[in-house]
């Protein structure tokens, strides 16, 4: 389940238009004012040239797979193959400074130009380029790439992703040429994460055809060997063509990446404590509070550290399936909201460690502000009046709290008042709530057994509201399947979100994506002013604007009352044997302490 620091990240956003003219081809973009990095830097800020390579790092995996390819709808891929941008196997054209907002620098293109019209980017590939296999990537690759992960056969991510790129256009033997059909301030740059694979990999099948041939690509690392479900092997390439190369230089320092399997988290941290893999990040409060002990951490064997990160915090919740009739009703899921005593949890459960999310942006100024809309965001969702609650224009939104002077009670008693409007009742004799002759009945999807001592509580709350709420763990693999196919009443999911939100919003929220299967559209939602505000951000051509439409749309979420928002913390929590050695200046932006372990840490060189 896809956090973050108390103080708000200050971004200042500037238009890639300007930072790139259209006479000119740089090896850079950024969706800021300049490149951090000139033409002829050496390595990124964060990395250790002078890294020692060879060892193994092993590594922990929760579930199974029973795929090598990434990139269709069918099966789960195995930990450390990437879907998107560059990554262990595959290359993209550009790939991201994990120390700026969102700025790409040049791996399989060594240049690109913005045309001045905003309507097509050109790539100009570097010749040195080459797959796994030896082979040369071309031109007519990246275009294979593209076509095919833009086909049917393809996840639908993609097509959501890239919905304004019109086509894909060889121009000779080293240039390619994106056309959009129309501007969007961050396709120049989303276009550049398209991953590259060779067609020998295919066979000349389609690609949802393709399970466990071992991927051809042209990253760092190539798949060595693997056991479903057990374990998979990666072994970095010592012929990789781009090992010398400034955003390489120091990363990616292991010969060896094994992940081994495990069934939960909880197994998994035993696991460790044993030695059979080196790192892990620690996501559940009650391990990193009291789990921690033994000999191994009383010698100093296994270190414990907190990571410092600036990342968008986004939204983590329990949300509701809008697809179940149940929960169309927002008085229903107001009520449900109204039980969850989240400063109790937090003291009890979580030992004081997290910070209520209040925002789908939550820690940065993306979020709504925490006053009443004014100016250009109340103009803009004054277009929308008609569809919106009243509150909006009138109360500024808040997670329901339990501190002072609030009480649980109070929150209790508010909630039997939404459910009696909403026409649900208690029979004689019963104990669960009816309306129609349905009952009031539901289930929380669980990925991870960690999370019953949350969802315990809470139900007793419902309970008391004649709420049934129970949970059934599954099975990693059997719980990505039901999610996939939008099998559930409730579950815990995060909607992560980077610090320039842009396309990938389309697959979030829009109408378009709330019945394709595994789009990140978990709730469901159909909302026509949602898809107004999602298009009005992508299509936002300066600054004030997309921050304008990102508040509106945060607002909009909020106040549809979609989920029940849980927590974030503001540093990645790790345990590693100390054998791990990493560079004393840590990234900005980086997913996980697994993120920044592969690429830029090393082991300690025998004495």
């Amino acid at each position: 389940m896809r956090f973050l620091t108390a103080c708000c990240l200050l971004v200042t956003v500037f238009w890639s238009l300007v930072c790139i003219p259209p006479a000119f081809a740089t090896p850079a973009l950024a969706m800021g004012t300049t490149p951090k990095y000139p033409a002829d830097f050496t390595h990124f800020d964060y990395a250790n040239p002078n890294a020692p390579k060879g060892g193994t790092l092993a590594l922990s995996a929760i579930g199974s797979f029973d795929t090598l390819n990434p990139f269709a709808l069918k099966g789960i891929s195995a930990q450390g193959l990437n879907g998107l941008k560059s990554g262990l196997v595959f290359e993209s054209l550009m790939t991201s400074s994990d120390d700026e907002p969102f700025t790409l620098y040049g791996v399989l293109a060594e240049e690109v130009s913005l045309a001045a019209d905003g309507l097509s980017v050109t790539f100009r590939l570097n010749p040195r380029a080459r797959f796994s296999d030896g082979s040369p990537v071309t031109v007519e690759n990246v275009k294979f790439s593209f076509d095919t992960l833009m086909s049917e056969t393809a996840h639908p991510m993609y097509r959501f992703y890239w919905a304004d790129v019109k086509n894909c256009e060889i121009l000779d033997e080293q240039r390619v040429r994106f056309n959009f059909a129309r501007k969007n301030r961050e396709l120049h740059l989303i276009i550049s994460e398209v991953p590259v694979f060779s067609p020998h990999w295919l066979h000349g099948r389609t690609l949802e055809k393709v399970s466990l041939d071992i991927p051809i690509g042209s990253g760092p690392y190539v798949v060595d060997s693997f056991d479903l479900g057990k374990y998979i092997i990666y072994r970095r390439n010592p012929e990789h063509w781009a090992k010398d190369l400034n955003v390489y230089k120091g990363l990616y320092n292991f010969d060896r990446l094994h992940y081994k399997y495990y069934k939960d988290q909880i197994i998994a941290l035993e696991a460790l404590k044993a030695g059979e893999f080196d790192f892990m990040d620690i996501n559940i409060s009650k391990q990193w509070a009291r789990d921690l002990r033994g000999a191994q951490f009383d010698n100093g064997n296994i270190v414990t550290e907190q990571l410092s990160h600036q990342n968008n915090a986004g939204m983590q919740a329990f949300v509701f399936n809008l697809r179940r009739p149940l929960f169309q009703d927002i008085r229903v899921r107001q009520a449900i909201n109204l039980a969850f005593d989240f400063a109790w949890t937090n003291k009890n459960l979580f030992f004081g460690q997290y910070t209520r999310c209040d925002s789908y942006f939550s820690n940065t100024p993306l979020a709504a502000p925490k006053a009443l809309p004014q100016g250009e965001e109340l103009a803009l969702l004054e277009q929308f009046r008609a569809q919106l609650p009243e509150e909006l224009f009138k109360t500024v939104w808040q997670p329901v709290s339990t501190e002072a002077p609030h009480s649980l009670r109070d929150n209790l008693r508010q909630a039997k008042h939404l459910l009696d409007a909403a026409g649900w009742h208690l029979p004689t004799g019963g104990q669960v709530l009816e309306k129609d002759g349905k009952k009031l009945e539901i289930e929380v999807l669980l990925a991870s057994p960690a999370f019953e001592r949350v969802i315990a509580p809470f139900a007793r709350n419902l309970e008391k509201l004649g709420i049934k709420m129970t949970s059934r763990t599954l099975d990693p693999s059997l719980y990505t399947l039901r999610v996939k196919g939008f099998e559930f009443d409730m579950l815990v999911n995060t909607f992560a979100q980077s610090l320039s939100p842009g396309n990938e919003q389309r697959d979030y929220w829009h109408s378009s994506s709330a019945n394709k299967e595994d789009s990140r559209n978990v709730l469901g939602l159909q909302n026509p002013v949602v898809d107004a505000l999602v298009e009005k951000l992508i299509t936002a051509d300066n600054e004030k604007s997309l921050h304008t439409s990102i508040h509106a749309l945060d607002r909009v979420l909020l106040f549809g009352e979609y989920v029940v928002p849980n927590w974030y913390i503001n540093a990645h929590r790790v345990a590693y044997w100390k054998k791990l050695k990493r560079p004393q200046t840590l990234p900005l932006y980086y997913s996980s302490g697994e993120d920044v372990v592969i690429k830029t840490w090393w082991q300690a060189q025998p004495k």
